[in-house]
């Protein structure tokens, strides 16, 4: 699943702060603000300077939200860690796990704050309070998948609808509308072809790694394909042709559509490597490249509707990604 991937990282002991970040997942947190910016961007077109702070405030809604996630999975998951993890920050003692219990809930609080900050100064009427809808849905999925689901079958589905809810965040308070229009709550049918889209992908992408650490079943790992690659035809057939006709495209709706298969095609060649051979390892490197792919994908959608400098914005959040993952681990 999501919180769980790649090797279990350095075996010595950290400072405190250190500790901090390891228990943060620093590295994956990018992931989430890359599904911001691509949400905002592909709403808005272009940025001013009068979407500075709202973009700000949501950047940080969801970076606290997702990394406070990251700390309450390992508060959920303390005996367990104490048995088969005894060096990770909650067991080894590094953290004590009522500070992290406090730290994770109080995360989720200036989460929801940030979000409803971000709708400030829009005209009243339901845009200026859809981040704050929002981030309350995306808190009480965390705590369900977190705290209740995360060893049944709902717990795939209910990762992909975090991933959604945090797409849905960054096109919270981006769009024009204050009242009508629109599917859902104001959102257009692109804009939730897009949440959507990558929701089923991460589906996917969790139901493959559910047995990571062990030899995983060729059926699971099939299943998680599967799912997977229906994500990402949302993204490469349904979302380019339901924006065939704005004046923002960037490209033709046969090149949106080609610029996001040659992208998946990557992605579902190592996974399927991981469905010929069930090893750990072989399992965990693909689950690592489906994440980062996220960066990627995002990217990708933002290029379709954006100038291409955006598209690189977005893209540019792999460098800390990929950095700041050589030291520290992302399990």
């Amino acid at each position: 699943m999501e919180d769980s991937i790649g090797a279990d990282g350095p075996q010595k002991k950290p400072g405190t702060w250190l500790a901090y970040l390891q228990l943060f997942r620093l590295p994956n947190v990018f992931t989430a603000i890359a599904d911001v910016m691509m949400g905002y961007l592909v709403v808005r077109g272009t940025l001013s300077p009068a979407d500075t702070l709202p973009l700000l405030l949501l950047v940080l809604a969801s970076s606290l939200i997702y990394t406070a996630g990251m700390v309450l999975n390992d508060v959920f998951d303390y005996q367990v860690d104490s048995r088969d993890r005894p060096h990770r920050p909650l067991p080894s003692g590094q953290i004590t796990l009522g500070r992290a219990r406090l730290l994770g809930l109080l995360m989720l609080l200036a989460g929801i704050v940030a979000a409803a900050l971000s709708g400030w100064g829009l005209p009243d009427g339901l845009v200026r309070w859809r981040g704050l809808m929002v981030a309350v849905a995306l808190v009480i999925t965390v705590l369900l998948y977190d705290g209740v689901l995360k060893k049944t079958i709902l717990a795939p589905p209910m990762m992909g609808t975090c991933r959604l809810l945090n797409v849905l965040l960054g096109m919270s308070c981006a769009g024009m509308m204050a009242g009508g229009g629109g599917l859902f709550l104001g959102w257009e049918k692109y804009q939730l072809l897009v949440a959507s889209g990558l929701g089923l992908y991460i589906t996917g992408v969790t139901w493959y790694a559910r047995t990571e650490a062990r030899e995983s079943s060729r059926l699971a790992l099939s299943l998680g394909c599967l799912l997977m690659i229906a994500g990402l035809g949302v993204l490469a057939v349904l979302f380019p042709r339901s924006v065939f006709e704005m004046d923002r495209l960037q490209m033709t709706v046969g090149q949106a559509g080609l610029f996001i298969v040659v992208l998946a095609a990557t992605v579902i060649y190592r996974c399927a490597w991981g469905v010929f051979e069930p090893t750990p390892h072989r399992v965990q490197q693909a689950v690592k490249r489906c994440i980062l792919s996220i960066i990627l994908l995002d990217a990708a959608i933002t290029g379709i509707l954006c100038p291409w400098y955006y598209a690189v914005g977005v893209l540019a959040l792999l460098v800390p990604t990929l950095v700041l993952g050589k030291w520290l681990y992302s399990t």
